[in-house]
């Protein structure tokens, strides 16, 4: 197997995956995409004879433009740009959830400050500000009061780009201080993590501690549906608990399409790299036995 890695930077993540492909003898091509350009017919990475493209990249923009470029040039990618589109934006991700019946908190949008405000209101305080595209809990605002919210919304209508002037506005979950997360493949996970802190922010990025996660079926039924409204692939899927710790009620608030996976890696038995391994030597297999078939079947009609 021939797999591209397209990547800003080599964190742990890509360092953990990139180990498991060269110990299983796999052609490895990495495709720094600062150095590449992307024509509209050509590249100037080596994409040639790759089995499938790895999206790795660390910044929103760069992962949208690049995973389009190369599905263009009929390079398999994973996530495929379509999954990218709607996971790189919080609006687009609540809407596909929402369509498929997953729970998620409700979500208003608005395009105005005075619009926000009336929003921010209905839900009552605390309610949660976030900008349209972003990780890692960055830019997320905790409104606790009116004199925070117009505070806030004056800030991000000043900010200038087009993304801060779309007001992404959602009710608190009053969580048990902790939310989960869940790396899956297609919509199979491979493991599951917890993460706490006394922050209303429990992301692993900002320190939340992380352990083992016991999936129960109401989870594994989310993770598969909520995989499929986003259009599958390598996801990292964000639940919380309502109703507090083994309530057995759930929602998801995000699917992610870049997920990083080096403290769920740490906190579990499993082994993530090896099992997103597995799953991409299974695509490309099966990726492999369809076009044997067409061909098979174009030989025949002939």
């Amino acid at each position: 197997m021939k797999v591209g890695i397209l990547y800003s930077r080599i964190r742990k993540d890509e360092k953990l995956l990139l180990s498991e492909l060269r110990d299983r003898d796999h052609e490895v091509e990495k495709i720094d995409v600062r150095k590449e350009r992307f024509g509209l017919q050509s590249t100037t990475a080596n994409v040639e004879d790759l089995d499938v493209v790895v999206d790795r990249c660390l910044a929103t923009s760069r992962s949208l433009y690049a995973s389009r470029f190369l599905d263009s040039y009929g390079v398999p990618v994973v996530n495929a740009p379509e999954t990218a589109d709607v996971c790189a934006d919080k609006a687009k991700n609540s809407l596909a959830l929402a369509n498929a019946d997953v729970p998620t908190p409700e979500t208003q949008v608005a395009f105005t400050t005075d619009a926000a405000l009336e929003a921010i209101e209905e839900f009552g305080y605390p309610c949660v500000l976030k900008p349209v595209v972003g990780s890692w809990g960055r830019l997320m605002a905790k409104i606790d009061s009116r004199n925070a919210a117009e505070a806030i919304l004056e800030h991000k209508a000043t900010l200038g780009h087009y993304e801060h002037k779309v007001f992404y506005v959602q009710e608190f979950v009053d969580k048990p201080g902790r939310d989960i997360r869940v790396v899956a493949v297609d919509g199979e996970p491979i493991a599951a993590m917890t993460r706490t802190s006394d922050h209303w922010l429990t992301n692993a990025a900002r320190g939340g501690q992380v352990s083992e996660f016991e999936m129960d079926e109401t989870v594994l039924d989310l993770v598969e549906t909520a995989s499929d409204a986003v259009g599958g692939g390598l996801l990292g899927i964000d639940l919380m608990e309502v109703g507090g710790t083994g309530s057995g009620e759930y929602t998801v608030h995000e699917v992610n399409h870049t997920v990083e996976f080096k403290a769920l890696n740490d906190a579990v038995e499993a082994d993530v790299p090896a099992a997103v391994v597995d799953w991409l030597e299974t695509r490309v297999a099966s990726d492999e036995a369809d076009e044997g078939n067409e061909r098979r079947a174009g030989a025949a009609a002939r």
